[in-house]
């Protein structure tokens, strides 16, 4: 299962496209709510979390997304249960994906060292002792960076090449007529 983690305040294509690829590739997803049930967006609509941060449990994590957003990212950042999540998907070797301003979370607790690493400009000195990228999408080892909103379908697309391969993502890449 892939959780994806909403706190208000989140960008809401950053969270919804990369669930709109996980789910075309046959990868279960679930929204969790951080901040409650229903999380309000940086745009102000409002999402229904699939859970509330209380009744998620770590066992069946295959990978965790944070989107990014203001104050979106503040709230996943301050999160207890976000920050243990983080540290023991990090400890067992589960897939860490975070786009626009929500690499600095990572950054922040140091993960980023010595990986490349991408984000929303204006946020890379929280990006500590990463080597920093021009590239829009960035994976390195367990780590899946990307800058913004605006190529969040392919952050999807690499979390799902990350999953189940190159080919699983290429054919959904061509099926929604994305071009590269």
């Amino acid at each position: 299962m892939v959780y994806v983690f909403l706190a208000d305040g989140f960008e809401i294509i950053e969270a919804l496209a990369p669930v709109d690829m996980l789910t075309r590739a046959g990868i279960e997803v679930k929204t969790v709510g951080v901040t409650g049930e229903l999380v309000a967006s940086s745009c102000g609509v409002s999402v229904a979390a699939d859970m509330i941060i209380d009744d998620f449990d770590f066992y069946d994590v295959e990978a965790i997304v944070l989107p990014g957003g203001m104050p979106g990212t503040l709230n996943l950042e301050a999160n207890p249960t976000v920050q243990q999540t983080i540290d023991n998907a990090v400890n067992i070797g589960v897939p860490v994906c975070a786009i626009c301003a929500a690499p600095s979370i990572l950054g922040n607790k140091g993960l980023l060292e010595n990986r490349e690493a991408t984000c929303f400009p204006g946020f890379e000195d929280k990006l500590t002792g990463a080597e920093l990228s021009d590239k829009y999408v960035v994976t390195d080892g367990n780590f899946i960076t990307a800058r913004g909103a605006g190529v969040c379908i392919d952050f999807g697309l690499e979390i799902v090449k990350k999953l189940r391969g190159e080919e699983a993502a290429e054919q959904i890449r061509k099926s929604i007529q994305c071009n590269h």
